[in-house]
């Protein structure tokens, strides 16, 4: 008697129960919570231990950025040539050591903005290459049809640390101080650290022998990202969204404190409960794009992300605390829907081999105008003053919608499955479900 073997394929298990997946998750969360740390001890410190003014906020925010604009192309070849997890691994705890050289120099009376330059820059650095490894990393431990769920559970975390995040900086700065905080954060990229080097999965290093000099495969990565038009207009829109959110970024912490009047504890719980809307974003974004479509959701999020940039400057004139959480929460909400949907698309499209030199290739055409951004909010900041600054790159968000607004986007439903290259690809090695 013959038998037929039932050949359907068997339910998807959730993603926190594949063991490789789950360490990644893991370190992501407590290096996202150490890095709320430090998001809001190093400009708390900057203005209150050594009394820095609007080009010098400037200054430091555009140093933070510096390196994607100076390295994220040959950084993206590298990473292809090298294995992921090493890199983030690598990275986490550099990072570490150069940051508690912050505190190191505070206990000893030593401190300056100097130092504080030149560590936020060498810091920079080595996000460039930890976060191309990063996000190419995620394609290769899951299967094609599970990155969006990978990317919405990252979020997730993410947008859980922020909640968390800066009511317990504001809160720890004001126990310890700024410099201790710092040192926080060391210890959990440290731990993060831990968790990553115990993913199983075993990388396939691309053969030595087939790589091409670095100018060409530098070009192939940037020839894939403009040579597609949807990547074009994602990529316009995010560059110019970056430039204005950079420059309003550079002043907030200033303006939040010595314009508004804010205490750290109450700036830490505007930024926490404003980060509930990225929470929300991370849980819906797929609900979202089912609603109004998979590819209208990038631009409608631009264009709401926008708009709520408007209520930072709109902050001084109306009532501050009610209009910042108002604002920040759409904000979050919008920046994350928009995040997952267009990281989502463009892991999608690229093909395996291309994923670093394509994810370092975009971070480079959209965080490149973050330095910049930060620069002029802080030159104009001090020509201008911080309100009228904050209002002309408010009005600069809004218009960093255009590109994917005036897109074949805002028409689709569906995001182009002929052209989505991981399609029947699978990771090289089968997921540990145990």
């Amino acid at each position: 008697m013959s038998s037929t073997r039932n050949v359907a394929a068997p339910p998807r298990r959730s993603l926190f129960r594949h063991r490789d997946f789950r360490l990644l998750w893991m370190g992501d969360t407590v290096s996202v919570f150490g890095m709320q740390f430090i998001g809001l001890a190093v400009p708390l410190l900057a203005v209150q231990l050594l009394h820095a003014d609007e080009f010098e906020m400037g200054l430091l925010a555009m140093l933070e950025s510096l390196a994607f604009l100076l390295i994220s192309l040959p950084a993206g070849a590298w990473v292809d040539r090298w294995r992921k997890k090493r890199v983030i691994v690598a990275g986490d705890l550099l990072r570490a050591a150069l940051l508690l050289t912050i505190p190191a120099a505070w206990l000893l009376g030593a401190l300056t903005m100097t130092q504080l330059f030149l560590v936020v820059f060498a810091v920079g650095c080595i996000t460039v290459f930890f976060d191309v490894a990063h996000q190419s990393y995620l394609p290769q431990l899951v299967e094609p049809e599970q990155i969006g769920d990978g990317n919405g559970k990252l979020q997730a975390s993410q947008q859980t640390a922020m909640v968390a995040g800066p009511a317990a900086a504001g809160a720890l700065v004001r126990l310890v101080g700024s410099p201790l905080t710092v040192a926080v954060t060391a210890a959990c990229m440290a731990l993060s650290s831990l968790f990553v080097s115990r993913i199983r999965h075993q990388e396939e290093t691309p053969d030595p022998a087939a790589r091409r000099p670095m100018r060409l495969e530098v070009k192939e990565g940037m020839a894939f990202v403009l040579g597609h038009p949807l990547l074009r207009r994602i990529v316009a829109c995010t560059g110019l969204t970056n430039l204005a959110s950079a420059a309003v970024m550079a002043l907030f912490v200033l303006y939040a404190v010595r314009v508004l009047g804010l205490a750290e504890t109450t700036l830490g719980l505007v930024m926490s409960a404003a980060a509930v809307g990225g929470l929300l974003g991370a849980v819906s974004a797929n609900r979202f794009s089912r609603l109004v479509g998979e590819g209208r959701a990038i631009p409608v999020a631009a264009l709401l992300g926008g708009v709520a940039v408007l209520s930072v400057p709109a902050a001084a004139t109306l009532p501050a605390v009610p209009t910042l959480l108002v604002g920040q929460f759409v904000l979050s909400w919008s920046v994350v829907v928009y995040n997952i949907a267009q990281v989502s698309f463009r892991q999608r499209l690229c093909p395996r081999p291309l994923l670093g030199r394509m994810n370092a290739s975009i971070r480079f055409l959209v965080w490149g105008p973050m330095p910049v951004g930060a620069f002029l909010g802080g030159l104009l900041g001090r020509e201008l003053g911080v309100v009228p600054t904050l209002w002309i790159f408010a009005a600069l968000s809004v218009v960093a919608a255009l590109p994917v607004l005036a897109s074949p986007l805002i028409s689709m439903r569906q995001l182009p499955r002929e052209l989505d290259e991981l399609t029947g690809q699978r990771p090289a090695a089968p997921p540990d479900l145990h």
